[in-house]
């Protein structure tokens, strides 16, 4: 009996030692470099060491980058020579440096920002993959491709390049708290949603598909997205989160909620007084809303702020009855 006692205890005294090695051995191999980094491009690169000043070409990825504590010495900007709005505060306050607008690269500056790592948006309206051989001179060049996934994803791989995997990991554990903690507050409108970036007529407009960044988040909030029809995409551009369609295919959605991407309620009180929209469900109910002036880029912090726009409108009445 008591060779029994003995032996569990040797297990546990293992099992636990086991663990911590493990532990150990995992948070070793986030800081062990020189890492190889495979590109977006199927390209690799070789990052020498951890990432200490970090130059972004790609405003939409700086985001991110911000998101999970990486030292972002210096980001390309918008067309407007701006930061992102949801988190150029935060920029300031970080003491990131201005470099260019988005499609003016000047490689200048990005020498005298002195980069250990370099990230290039591989496409987007941000990419700077035309200098990406003249990127390589300056410092390694890391090439990834937000168009193709939540920026979770990106935040991850971002984690493996720059050895914060485990931030990466804890930022996205705390936003899925924080999405499930404001489901629990609403009360979602009956019927199907959908996500319309609107321009009015004689313009491209554009809808969200049902299985995009977009939709994913208000599906994490219990809404139920509307299937759309893909043949509707006009090829112009290939098609990814969003379809370009003709404005008077919008007259055949049928969602009984509709929200309108990168904008406010004075947009949404266009839309629903728009006389070519106006037998559209979600005109009839009058369930027609802004996503937020910055729902354009989904990254950590657009995203918390569509989250909070939405429990702002559809917060349930826990006093009701």
């Amino acid at each position: 009996m008591r060779i029994n006692i003995i032996f569990k205890i040797i297990v546990v005294f293992l099992i636990s030692a086991s663990a911590s090695v493990f532990a150990e051995t995992e948070m070793t191999s986030q800081n062990t470099y020189p890492k190889t980094f495979v590109n977006a491009d199927s390209s690799q690169t070789v990052i020498p060491s951890k990432p200490t000043r970090i130059l972004s070409t790609s405003v939409t990825i700086s985001g991110t980058l911000l998101a999970i504590d990486a030292p972002l010495a210096a980001t390309a900007l918008t067309y407007e020579g701006k930061f992102f709005s949801q988190w150029a505060d935060i920029a300031e306050q970080r003491s990131v440096e201005k470099a260019w607008p988005a499609g003016s690269v000047d490689l200048e500056s990005a020498y005298i920002y002195e980069p250990d790592l370099i990230v290039v948006a591989w496409r987007g309206g941000d990419s700077a993959r035309d200098q990406i051989a003249e990127f390589k001179q300056i410092a390694p060049t890391i090439i990834l491709d937000y168009t193709a996934q939540s920026w979770q994803d990106l935040a991850l791989r971002l984690g493996q390049a720059t050895g914060l995997e485990e931030q990466a990991q804890q930022k996205i554990s705390q936003f899925e708290l924080f999405v499930n903690q404001s489901k629990n507050k609403l009360q979602i409108p009956e019927g199907e949603t959908n996500i319309v970036a609107y321009f009015g007529p004689g313009a491209t407009n554009a809808i969200a598909l049902e299985d995009g960044v977009h939709a994913d988040l208000l599906t994490d909030l219990g809404f139920k997205m509307e299937v759309q029809n893909r043949q509707w995409h006009d090829n112009t551009v290939p098609l990814s989160d969003f379809m370009r369609v003709h404005f008077e295919l919008l007259t055949q959605l049928k969602a009984d909620t509709t929200f309108l991407l990168e904008a406010s309620d004075d947009s949404a009180n266009r839309f629903m007084h728009d006389p070519i929209l106006i037998n559209l469900p979600s005109v009839q109910n009058k369930q027609v809303f802004g996503l937020g002036e910055n729902s354009f880029r989904i990254d950590m912090y657009s995203a918390t702020e569509i989250v909070n726009d939405i429990v702002q409108l559809f917060e349930r009445d826990t006093n009701a009855g």
